[in-house]
């Protein structure tokens, strides 16, 4: 365990496989309201590392990426799976990324642990880079899956973070009302109910999200890089937070590898959790940690 010394109370951070670091750390920050998970995608190798910010090389090994197969991914990923399920809070949401490579498996795993009714939804996460396939298909997305141990879960559905700009044609053809203090808007009925709708609020994001563009995270001269492979964009997992916890949650990254929920969750000003086994991680994660102010978002 790595206790930053500014974060006193308010992180955990275990070095070593998660099956011991998540209940340790539900022992230190108790049940957590949202759990991101990007596991290893069974991809085969080893992943390697940039030894510095702007070395275009991977010169150290971060992470192992091959189980012997699918059957040697899911038998791994099970029982830690069944950790997080426990570790979640009442109101608590798993967010499981994963690519083409194991999804579909995954959700039948997630499936019988949390009940099928359990599933809370999925999002299409739209990086925007990788190669194109000369000859048939190209897979361009991956899949985040999304579990609750109850109905009644944390989801912020109106928070500003959780919307989109309306389409140009959209705002010339429906939103022609203007109220007193100047604000264009449209009003709809439906069963005898009238809604009102404001254009500069957006409408509520679906359930393909292709405005978080995954270069932020992973081209090397970019601030917000460290070099860590696979690393996932910050307006990604601030967007998950946003939508999956309140002032009081506490977050758990059970394979934190480049620290970008925990670094998010810190500028939010939340208490926050991570496991991972290799030291390049761990020694990522602490640096990336400890040039952050803790804030609030608004």
């Amino acid at each position: 365990m790595n206790q930053l010394p500014d974060e006193a109370g308010r992180s955990y951070l275990h070095h070593g496989d998660c099956l011991e670091g998540i209940p340790l750390a539900v022992d230190a920050m108790g049940k957590f309201d949202l759990i991101y998970v990007d596991p290893p995608y069974n991809a085969g190798g080893t992943r390697g590392a940039r030894k510095e910010k702007g070395d275009r090389s991977e010169g150290v090994a971060a992470y192992r990426d091959a189980w012997g197969g699918l059957d040697g991914f899911l038998d791994m990923f099970r029982p830690r799976l069944e950790q997080m399920h426990a570790a979640l809070s009442e109101r608590g949401t798993l967010w499981i990324h994963l690519d083409y490579r194991a999804t579909h498996d995954v959700k039948i795993q997630a499936d019988e642990v949390f009940g099928r009714s359990g599933f809370a939804g999925e999002v299409i996460w739209v990086p925007g880079n990788g190669g194109r396939k000369r000859t048939g298909l190209s897979v361009t997305h991956q899949t985040i899956l999304i579990y609750a141990r109850q109905k009644n879960f944390i989801y912020n559905i109106d928070d500003p973070g959780l919307r989109e700009p309306y389409a140009e044609t959209s705002l010339k053809m429906h939103f022609q009302n203007v109220d007193d203090k100047g604000r264009h808007y449209r009003e709809r009925t439906i069963n005898k109910k009238t809604y009102r709708y404001y254009a500069d609020e957006g409408r509520r994001l679906g359930s393909v999200w292709n405005d978080c563009p995954g270069m932020r995270a992973n081209t090397p001269l970019n601030k917000e890089a460290t070099g860590y492979p696979t690393q996932k964009p910050e307006k990604l997992l601030e967007r998950i937070i946003r939508a999956s916890t309140d002032k009081e949650s506490v977050v758990l990254d059970p394979m934190c590898g480049s620290g970008t929920t925990l670094a998010v969750a810190k500028r939010m000003g939340l208490k926050y959790a991570g496991c991972d086994e290799s030291p390049v991680s761990l020694e990522t994660v602490t640096r990336r940690l400890s040039a952050i102010k803790s804030c609030h978002l608004t």
